[in-house]
């Protein structure tokens, strides 16, 4: 079977790797670190696709050391003890040289088989990672290596790889290949940042118009391989995370688009709990007092999506988001009940007073039997001043009046009743 495109047509010099150019530029402090030969202990952090790999066979080429590729995703026990079996041997005279790739699966006994080797310079790791190595990695590793972030690829760092990959298969299969750069850019959006992505793509638009020795890649039959896009998302990793953080902040910070966008996104995937929930969540949290009607109207359009399902749930969903985000925003409520459970977890707050008490019985040892609960139905108003929290926090404030319309009429109608002015 043959290798992937990726795999053939894999870079094998630093100047050929997409992207990344905070980090592999002229000066860069990876590509010192390259150049130098004197390589450390490193772990590569990023969304697949995106050159983790690509660098890593770079420097076991230039560093003179054997290499060792694991998969820690399939990769076992057996197998890191086979490699550390090597050490020593002819072949790795000069040192070995360890990728290790989606090292968040191995557990903390497999990486801690590693650090002894580590530690005395026997092995250098060179690890990737898709999540959070500071969420993920063991920390005796982590504070032994160094971490680069790779970002994500824009269309333009992969329409470069994207026309090379033609010209290889041209070369490969001896044919012609016609690819032109609205083509090639169209693919490359289509990928969503991952150049394997988008050199499958061009793979399968080649074979596929190939006739005569002749491959013409259009228009037309990209638009037929692309009619849905597959969209970066991992309900498990870091991205699902950082979708979920955009898609409220936008709907908290106002931008309706942005908001809609990153609906888009979650529906895309199928996400529709996630989307549901966040959306109720930010009604609540963010808009909150400030127009309290949002509550049920958000309610019943996460109803009527679940009711409906996808595709048509976008419709109701993006009605509400784009209402929460043009609504007026207060998290007074918020901040109340929050602060009052940092309160109670800090130990605070006492027995409940007397005369909020269920009309519990009054024991002989009690002085002054009785509740003295005082209805606030039966004053002027419906309002009496009591005490109802307990003694120890009686004076405490956890809810301010928000400067909105809403809140500041309340705040108007009590300082009213309460004689504050």
């Amino acid at each position: 079977m043959s290798k992937p495109l990726a795999d053939r047509v894999r870079p094998q010099s630093l100047h050929e790797v997409a992207g990344q150019k905070h980090l592999l530029a002229e000066g860069k402090v990876l590509r010192r670190i390259i150049e130098s030969g004197e390589i450390p202990n490193l772990i590569f952090y990023g969304p697949s696709g995106v050159g983790k790999t690509t660098v890593a066979r770079i420097i076991a080429n230039r560093c003179g050391k054997k290499l060792y590729c694991l998969n820690a995703t399939t990769a076992s026990t057996s197998d890191i003890k086979s490699i550390i079996g090597d050490l020593g041997g002819i072949d790795t005279a000069g040192g070995v040289l360890l990728y290790l790739d989606e090292i968040q699966s191995f557990n903390k006994k497999q990486q801690q088989i590693l650090l002894e080797y580590i530690e005395t310079g026997d092995i250098t790791l060179i690890a990737s990672t898709t999540e959070n190595p500071f969420f993920y990695v063991y920390n005796a590793i982590l504070s032994r290596s160094t971490v680069f972030e790779f970002k994500e690829l824009s269309p333009d760092d992969i329409v470069v790889p994207v026309k090379r990959a033609a010209e290889f298969l041209a070369e490969e299969k001896n044919i012609c290949v016609e690819l032109g750069d609205e083509v090639a850019r169209k693919i490359a959006r289509s990928a969503s940042g991952d150049v394997r992505r988008a050199l499958n793509t061009l793979e399968l638009c080649v074979l596929t118009s190939l006739k005569d020795g002749k491959a013409v890649v259009d228009d037309d039959i990209c638009e037929q391989l692309l009619t849905h896009s597959a969209v970066r998302y991992d309900r498990e990793g870091d991205e699902h995370y950082d979708i979920l953080s955009a898609y409220q902040k936008s709907m908290r910070g106002s931008d309706p688009d942005a908001a809609v966008y990153y609906l888009a996104r979650l529906l895309a995937a199928g996400d529709l709990p996630s989307a549901c929930r966040r959306l109720m969540v930010c009604a609540c949290e963010d808009v909150g007092l400030a127009y309290p009607q949002i509550i049920p109207i958000v309610k019943a359009a996460v109803d009527i999506a679940n009711a409906v399902g996808l595709p048509e749930a976008a419709i109701p969903l993006a009605d509400a988001v784009v209402l929460v985000a043009l609504s007026p925003k207060s998290n007074t409520a918020h901040d109340a009940v929050f602060a009052a459970m940092d309160l109670i977890n800090k130990g605070k707050g006492g027995a409940v007073p007397r005369q909020l008490q269920n009309k519990h019985f009054d024991g002989v040892d009690n002085d002054n039997p009785g509740q003295f609960y005082k209805y606030p139905h039966n004053y002027p108003n419906r309002w009496v001043k009591q005490q109802y929290l307990p003694d120890d926090i009686k004076n405490v404030r956890f809810y301010e009046f928000g400067d909105n319309k809403t809140e500041q009429k309340f705040k108007e109608y009590w300082d009213i009743i309460k004689n504050r002015k």
